[in-house]
């Protein structure tokens, strides 16, 4: 019995950031809060405690349905064994492999923060648009989208390989334009900080927009409009702070008050299955790679985007987007 209660407690403490805070407390050494160190693990555990805040809230208003955090829950559950460790592992890595080869080095300043923040939100933008752009990829990056219902939870919703995947692209693009590595360790830290916050659902924020800063900061409201499946709303607003990437390439949209953002994948699923949210882009690829006619056609499979055919008939979300604001163009002249 003690036993268990000594998991649940690892457990709790794990889930909640509170190692370093608990340290803290048993060295008795308070001063420490005023450091960079104790002042992370003090914001640490904020994100957890807003879940759960947020799953209370459903509770106490009657709005809670279980099934919302279904796929976020087991993802946790798997990701927590197993791509956690291979994504520290992956930045040591390339932190290792790239340092060497630098454009020049940084240090740890505030105007340097800035800069590598800036690098670190293009890097972030490439790994993202390429997780919606090239099918394999998509793959790992289908789980996220998958659930139906936008909640703090859904932050967790990612396949294993996932954070690998972009920990390589974020991290090596980082280094080598010449971030330096404590540095970047803060911006990975606010950047996942934020990147959990901006899933806030309708409970805790019905808008979410951050009031003036909608312009300049992605705020929760554009985060789902990048989760959303509308036409209008796909492939969108792939930066996680600082919009300036979206702006430049295009991919920036704002939340429109007159089409609620609809959550999920386009392709029909079993909804609010953790198996079919896991695997079932997976399955679908094999099997088109299977189908498919010659090594060209199955090689092109992997590398397009999710939607292209070698017969032709593309269903991508760039296409259908692309449709969709020229059919409201032709409105818009028609009703002129």
């Amino acid at each position: 019995m003690l036993g268990i209660l000594h998991s649940i407690q690892d457990w709790a403490v794990g889930f909640f950031g509170l190692d370093d805070l608990i340290q803290i407390i048993r060295s008795g050494d308070y001063g420490t809060l005023r450091t960079l160190k104790g002042i992370l693990a003090i914001i640490g555990p904020l994100f957890p405690i807003l879940l759960v805040i947020e799953f209370l809230i459903a509770c106490l208003y009657r709005k809670l349905k279980i099934i919302s955090y279904k796929i976020s829950f087991f993802s946790y559950v798997l990701n927590m064994a197993i791509g956690r460790f291979i994504s520290i592992a992956m930045v040591s890595y390339c932190i290792g492999l790239f340092s060497s080869h630098a454009l020049f080095k940084s240090s740890f300043t505030w105007y340097w923060f800035l800069y590598g923040y800036v690098v670190w939100e293009f890097a972030h933008f490439i790994y993202h648009f390429l997780a919606h752009k090239v099918r394999l990829l998509w793959c790992l990056h289908s789980t996220h989208h998958a659930p139906e219902h936008m909640n703090l939870s859904v932050s967790y919703a990612h396949f294993f390989l996932e954070a690998p995947y972009a920990d390589f692209i974020r991290t090596s693009i980082c280094i080598l334009l010449g971030v330096d590595p404590p540095v970047l360790f803060l911006i990975m830290f606010v950047d996942g900080f934020w990147g959990g916050l901006i899933h806030i659902g309708e409970t805790l924020g019905r808008r979410a927009r951050c009031g003036p800063f909608y312009r300049f900061i992605l705020t929760p409201a554009h985060h789902r409009v990048h989760h959303g499946r509308n036409p209008l709303y796909m492939d969108t607003n792939f930066c996680n702070l600082l919009n300036i990437w979206d702006h430049l390439f295009g991919t920036y949209q704002p939340e429109s008050d007159d089409i609620p953002v609809e959550y999920g994948i386009t392709r029909p699923m079993n909804s609010n299955s953790f198996l079919d949210a896991y695997f079932g882009e997976i399955v679908l690829l094999a099997r088109d790679v299977a189908r498919a006619p010659g090594l060209r056609n199955k090689f092109l499979y992997l590398v397009k985007p999710p939607g292209w055919s070698h017969t032709g008939d593309h269903k991508t979300a760039g296409l259908i987007r692309r449709n969709y604001l020229n059919r409201e163009k032709e409105s818009l002249s028609n009703g002129k």
